[in-house]
């Protein structure tokens, strides 16, 4: 009889203890607990060592840290009906542990397709140019609307990136041919703007020859000398200002 007490005593140990183990749950500091009894919410528990009632209550563990969304590769057809794919990357995190279990069954994949809609949608309704300069303004675009959608589901969309497009081959040669012309327009309206200046400064100094004419003499005489650098150069100069015909050798031959 009194081994049996004590084997008795010992189950029901190991049952109080399996039950206080059962019991107590610890919750890391960026986890809650969101807290089911006989189905009803009661509300939101942790971080930290928190106890529930066995067989009772139902504990769904919220990570409320930041995380990562990778949408993945969408066909978009641009304003302009120019066929793209486009991926981008999604950070959230979960600002209402409870709304984000009751409201949605799945809030991680509902943001995901939600994602991807809104992405196709907004897109589609810009031309390919658009899209490849006005990232920043799209991006800003897509966030808002994706946050109008889970905001109700307790969920916080933080920032939403374009990743990638990738453009078919022929578009490519199609804009390289573009940026090459653009560049030669950039060229050539810099090589007439040069021309204009040029002109400009060549006509304000044939003012100021005809105003004075020994300074074109002194620029005549400049220029002779300049000449005169090269070898075996013969140079003739005729003038009316001048006493009869200079004719020299600027510079011999070299011995």
């Amino acid at each position: 009889m009194a081994l049996f007490e004590l084997i008795l005593s010992i189950v029901l140990l190991v049952i109080l203890i399996l039950l206080a183990a059962i019991s107590v749950k610890i919750l890391r500091q960026y986890e809650r607990g969101v807290i089911f009894r006989f189905g009803k919410l009661i509300g939101i528990k942790g971080p930290g060592l928190i106890t529930i009632i066995p067989f009772v209550d139902k504990i769904d563990r919220v990570d409320l840290r930041v995380r990562q969304l990778d949408v993945p590769k969408q066909t978009i057809v641009t304003q302009d009906n120019i066929s793209v794919d486009v991926d981008a990357i999604i950070y959230y995190h979960v600002t209402d542990a409870a709304r984000a279990i009751v409201e949605v069954e799945d809030y991680e994949a509902a943001t995901a397709l939600i994602a991807q809609t809104i992405l196709r949608d907004v897109l589609g309704q810009n031309d390919l140019d658009t899209v490849l300069s006005d990232r920043e303004t799209l991006n800003h675009k897509i966030q808002v609307e994706i946050k109008a959608v889970t905001e109700p589901w307790g969920i916080q969309v933080d920032i939403v990136t374009i990743r990638d497009i990738a453009l078919p081959e022929n578009m490519l040669r199609a804009i390289a041919r573009q940026a090459e012309a653009e560049r030669e327009k950039r060229a050539r309206i810099i090589l007439a703007d040069g021309e204009f200046q040029a002109s400009e400064r060549m006509c304000e100094a044939a003012k100021l020859y005809e105003m004075t004419p020994v300074a074109l003499k002194l620029r005549e005489f400049q220029t002779l000398s300049e000449i005169a650098k090269e070898r075996n150069l013969i140079v003739v100069t005729n003038s009316a200002d001048t006493i009869g015909t200079t004719i020299g050798c600027i510079k011999g031959l070299e011995r």
